[in-house]
């Protein structure tokens, strides 16, 4: 068998297999031949094509290209919001499997982690003078998640040892600013509701991820709080004391929260995906209404990762066709509903890169 027939005949059997690798060179060498290689991208996940890698890389190039000089991002209206932005931005590139020291992309990887420490307050709050519109604990949530997904990626113990002290505070600031009833709000400690509950559950669950210690009652008070929040249709409300019917994007919020707290097979659970499965059948294309259209779309396309095959694979290519059309073909980014292209580019990447496998905190 020749050193090409060799390659191909790896190449289909981890095809077979729908194993996920690292970019990678295949080398030979024996005999009468010297090397060849492979690239890793031939490899792809099921449902990824050329035409995802190709979209992939120029939204990454966008997005590394857009980075200010402090480390940030913050274009239209996400000006309010550079710390929940700069965080799911940097899980865009952890998703394309780089780290702070390895990858195209590390430098940005870099320049985030030192951004979003100089945003750690004494109180262990991650916000900065001014930002994140006087609301911070999404953006907090973001990068508690963010920092405590690439700590174990830190080779530089200096900068590593900021990051364990900085998601220390972190998680402590979260667990006391956690309501009674179980939830959270845009303020420590002022109340609760939906969108930022899953936020600070995700932020844990990452924590937890990479060997920090989550107060155990912090995760069930906040599973009993969506569960007090469900309405009889079986989504969720938009908060414990609003009242009113199911949202949708709350709801895909809702079941991402519930399988990163680990409770798969949990009847409100499975309530919820039902719910949001069966709304998001009921209408053709990416939007889903309510003006929150990608927020929507970054809960629900975990939720149905998480799910399984059966919704996955229904799922997802309609999905990737919508994001690959709708991309701008000349700057590489993606809209963002109102709130701008930085925003709405991280959230098309996380999605397309969420068959890589390369984030925990987004697996079952």
């Amino acid at each position: 068998m020749s050193a090409m027939e060799h390659i191909a005949e790896l190449v289909r059997w981890f095809r077979k297999v729908r194993t996920v690798v690292l970019p990678f060179a295949v080398a030979f060498v024996a005999g009468h031949f010297t090397c060849a290689t492979v690239d890793a991208e031939e490899v792809m996940p099921k449902h990824v094509n050329a035409e995802t890698l190709k979209s992939v890389r120029a939204g990454l190039d966008y997005l590394a290209a857009t980075q200010g000089s402090d480390g940030a991002w913050g274009d239209e209206g996400g000006r309010a919001y550079p710390v929940a932005i700069s965080s799911l931005a940097g899980m865009a590139f952890l998703a394309h499997g780089n780290s702070p020291t390895r990858g195209k992309y590390a430098p940005q990887l870099q320049a985030t982690i030192e951004y979003l420490l100089k945003c750690s307050q004494p109180s262990g709050l991650l916000t900065g003078p001014g930002q994140d519109s006087g609301q911070p604990m999404h953006g907090h949530g973001f990068a508690l998640m963010f920092l405590a997904s690439v700590y174990g990626m830190e080779t530089k113990e200096s900068t590593r040892n900021r990051i364990k002290e900085v998601v220390d505070n972190a998680v402590a600031l979260t667990a006391k600013g956690q309501s009674g009833a179980g939830g959270w709000t845009y303020i420590p400690g002022s109340g609760d509701e939906g969108s930022v509950t899953v936020t600070q559950v995700q932020g844990l669950r990452a924590a937890h991820n990479a060997g920090f210690t989550v107060p155990r009652g912090t995760i069930e008070q906040a599973v009993q709080y969506i569960e007090k929040c469900s309405t009889p249709e079986g989504g969720i409300r938009y908060s414990l004391s609003s009242g009113g019917g199911a949202r949708l994007a709350i709801s895909a919020a809702a079941v991402a929260t519930l399988y990163n707290a680990g409770e798969f097979d949990a009847p409100v659970a499975d309530r919820c995906l039902d719910y949001v499965w069966r709304s998001f059948k009921a209408t053709d294309g990416w939007s889903k209404g309510g003006g929150h259209d990608y927020y929507c779309q970054l809960y629900a396309s975990q939720g149905f990762y998480m799910a399984g095959d059966k919704f996955w694979d229904e799922y997802f290519p309609k999905t990737r066709d919508a994001l690959l059309q709708s991309q701008d073909k000349g700057d590489g980014s993606w809209a963002g509903d109102h709130i701008g292209k930085a925003y709405g580019t991280s959230i098309a990447l996380i999605i397309l890169q969420l068959p890589y496998k390369y984030l925990p905190v987004f697996q079952r």
